[in-house]
């Protein structure tokens, strides 16, 4: 068995905070949203996890998620639940991409997305705060990840689903033990009828960021990233986002990492990166809001980034902004000759929302924003199998042999 599921698990957690107002709340107990209606962030004794953890410590550890476990929620051991969730790999790109660029590919995850990340320690803390019931509107990777974790621990699980999710995601999701319903309606019109849910009391509202957990799982993309690169940072970060919760959550390790002095102050360029068709934190970004109005008539072909208003809004916003980067949209036409290009030449599938960071990346670079000699990171947030692909296969000739003159 693993040795970090069987160690004793000291956690530093000290209470949690409103990401708006700075309000505090009690750890340790069950909350949705802070009393201002936004996320809650996890806050830990930083200073004591300096002294109790060295870097060497970490750095002698199995390459898992929970090598983290100081910076991590979970306080008791047998509410860990797991399917084995690796350190993802951080793949070169240098023909499709160019000689700095790397994918850190998240589709090695459990159930074949990064959503893993954050669903495993969001379970984890609702099985360690005795919650029996769930629900979560998904574009489809999301509940998939759900599903397999609750059902790991005997949870009630309901997901809801946009009726064009990807046939694939709904199938899994059910195949994974949840229940799972069809929404003639975008991600925000099924999380409307989870809220309705929880408010009469028949579930625990589990929607991108209104609980406090799936920040914390996701962070370990931003910490993983550090470990990987030598305890230093790239110069740049595409992201696929559409709630944001992994982009917030490095920029929230990054801060956690500095403070423990493991890294210095240097930060990349944090590139969230949207569809043409739905892009709400492009259009704030460059109006210079603070918060982002809903994108109406939103479509794209990279499901997971169709989120029409994102509750992280400002989180969202105000890292790209400290960061010095940007929000930037691409076309679907765009998203799909990225990946393409990135199968043919480099042997990378791509999701769609992947291929849109590597089109991102494509834009960023022509109009200056970055240089090819500088190391940037592309998340690839789930693996390609998931995803329609056209068939290419050729006949054999009527002899039922390969047509060799043809070639």
């Amino acid at each position: 068995m693993n040795p970090n599921l069987t160690a004793e698990r000291p956690t530093f957690v000290t209470h949690l905070e409103c990401s708006l107002t700075g309000e505090q709340y009690e750890a340790d107990q069950l909350h949705g949203l802070s009393r201002a209606g936004r996320p809650l962030l996890v806050r830990y004794d930083l200073g004591a996890v300096r002294g109790f953890v060295p870097r060497a410590m970490i750095e002698a550890r199995p390459t898992d998620l929970w090598r983290w476990r100081e910076l991590l929620p979970v306080r008791h051991t047998e509410n860990i639940v797991s399917l084995g969730e690796i350190e993802t790999p951080l793949v070169p790109i240098a023909k499709s991409g160019g000689p700095n660029v790397l994918v850190k590919d998240e589709g090695r995850l459990p159930t074949g997305s990064f959503k893993a990340r954050g669903l495993v320690m969001a379970v984890a803390m609702a099985k360690e705060l005795g919650v029996t019931k769930i629900a979560m509107p998904t574009n489809g990777n999301a509940g998939a990840a759900l599903a397999a974790y609750a059902s790991r621990v005997g949870i009630e699980t309901t997901v809801l689903c946009p009726d064009d999710t990807p046939e694939i995601n709904v199938r899994e999701i059910a195949a994974q033990g949840a229940r799972v319903y069809r929404v003639n309606g975008l991600i925000d019109e099924c999380g409307a009828i989870v809220g309705k849910g929880a408010a009469e009391g028949h579930w625990f509202d589990f929607s991108t960021l209104k609980e406090p957990y799936r920040i914390e799982g996701k962070k370990t993309m931003g910490l993983e990233l550090a470990a990987q690169l030598g305890w230093r940072l790239p110069k740049a970060i595409f992201y696929p986002t559409g709630g944001g919760t992994g982009l917030i959550g490095m920029w929230k390790a990054f801060d956690e990492l500095e403070q423990l002095g493991w890294i210095g102050p240097e930060r990349p360029k944090m590139f969230a990166v949207q569809a043409s068709g739905c892009a709400p934190i492009v259009r704030a970004f460059e109006a210079g809001e603070v918060h982002a109005e809903r994108w109406e008539d939103a479509h794209t072909i990279a499901a997971g980034i169709r989120v029409p208003k994102a509750i992280g809004d400002f989180l969202i916003l105000r890292a790209v902004r400290q960061s010095g980067g940007k929000a930037v949209a691409v076309g679907d036409p765009a998203i799909l000759r990225a990946a393409d290009d990135c199968a043919k030449k480099d042997g990378l599938l791509l999701c769609p929302e992947g291929g849109a960071t590597l089109a991102a990346y494509r834009q960023a670079l022509a109009d200056g924003l970055v240089d090819e000699e500088d190391q940037v990171v592309l998340f690839n947030c789930a693996t390609g199998l998931k995803y329609p692909m056209p068939d290419a296969a050729e006949a054999l000739d009527k002899n039922g042999a390969i047509d060799f003159a043809a070639l």
